[in-house]
């Protein structure tokens, strides 16, 4: 017996469609000819994909930051900020010798 396989990705704008309109999933499976597991799975795919891509545009830059920046901006950011540091410590070793 041949399996019988449905792309539920080709009705993928109907289903949405007919979820924003407020009908259960029972309603569009029987609307579209499914069952209620096929666009059950369905939904829960597109979720996923969905937070997925939410995840993605919204994710954090993870582990060390870089020690070189890729940019020239970022370059003068990270060349004036090593400047400042060297500065302060410079003034503080003067402060404690008594120099200053």
């Amino acid at each position: 017996m041949a399996r019988k396989y449905t792309h539920v990705k080709v009705m993928e704008e109907e289903i949405l469609a007919m979820r924003e309109a407020g009908k259960t999933r029972q309603e569009i499976a029987e609307e579209i000819g499914l069952t209620k597991k096929q666009v059950k799975d369905w939904v829960t795919r597109y979720n996923r994909r969905q937070a997925a891509k939410d995840e993605l545009k919204l994710s954090k830059a993870r582990g060390r930051p870089r020690k070189y920046p890729r940019t020239a901006e970022e370059a003068k950011e990270y060349e004036l900020k090593r400047l400042r540091m060297e500065n302060e410590l410079l003034r503080d070793f003067l402060h404690l010798a008594g120099r200053r």
